[in-house]
């Protein structure tokens, strides 16, 4: 069995609470090799940890604010996880997260804090670069101001994953243009009324990942309950039809780039 990489799961997330035991061996047996856990806000990194702590081999973190999650001074999250992130990188640290995330922009429920929503994406930016991670990123509604920051990072180095990718050809062919980023397909792809696979054949196969962002948006035949990392086989089988390839050779391919991009 071809071994996958979730790179984008909330198995912390209290919607496991009950069951996280029986969800982690489902994964396992249905061939993932990781689960990557972006980080939400301050409040979710112990948990986040613990779930790490018990699966060392399987779980690996990330450290961010989501930009849903900022408060309204949001300048002492964004210092109190920049503190835990120094500690961990310093010389001697555990070195144990992977990435920044997940950040970014999301101008669907509120429009009114654009500005701080940039602002706090740009610090975590800069995390990235100081620390040479890849960075995590959330977009909805927000697509020329995401293009427009990351714009300004184009001869950076930096490098990280579009998260939850679902766009339209267009967007798919501008956000190619920032070369060290994957593109996360996720549930989406599943949906009859999605567009992503006539999509997904115009980005290159070495530019994308695979995940599930579960407890959220789940694939399709599950859609409508929780969703878990072991369902991640069924995007994985659409991604092999939209490419026109054959599921093995999908699993290695988003694997390879997963490892290459985290230093997995």
């Amino acid at each position: 069995m071809r071994r996958l990489i979730d790179t984008h799961c909330h198995v912390y997330d209290e919607a496991f609470r009950e069951d996280l035991p029986a969800v982690i061996d489902r994964a396992c047996k249905a061939g993932l090799e990781y689960l990557l856990l972006p980080n939400i806000n301050p409040d979710t990194l112990d948990e986040m940890l613990r779930v790490c702590d018990t699966w060392p081999d399987l779980c690996r973190p990330m450290i961010g604010l989501h930009p849903e999650d900022l408060a309204q001074d949001y300048l002492p999250q964004l210092d109190g996880l920049k503190a835990v992130l120094d500690k961990d990188r310093m010389e001697g640290g555990a070195h144990r997260y992977i990435g920044i995330g997940e950040t970014g922009l999301d101008l669907y429920w509120d429009k009114s804090r654009l500005d701080d929503q940039i602002a706090s994406f740009r610090t975590q930016i800069e995390w990235a670069l100081e620390y040479d991670l890849p960075i995590v990123i959330h977009s909805r509604d927000s697509f020329s101001q995401l293009y427009d920051v990351l714009s300004d990072y184009r001869e950076s180095g930096l490098r990280g994953i579009f998260h939850c990718f679902s766009g339209s050809n267009e967007e798919a062919k501008a956000l190619m243009e920032f070369s060290g980023f994957m593109f996360g397909i996720g549930g989406v792809l599943t949906y009859k009324k999605s567009t992503l696979s006539q999509v997904l054949p115009l980005i290159p196969m070495d530019r994308v990942v695979l995940e599930t962002d579960c407890p959220y948006l789940t694939p399709v035949p599950f859609r409508g309950k929780r969703n878990e990392p072991s369902y991640i086989v069924h995007t994985a089988q659409m991604m092999a039809q939209a490419y026109g390839i054959d599921y093995d050779e999908v699993a290695r391919i988003t694997s390879d780039n997963a490892r290459r991009l985290f230093c997995l």
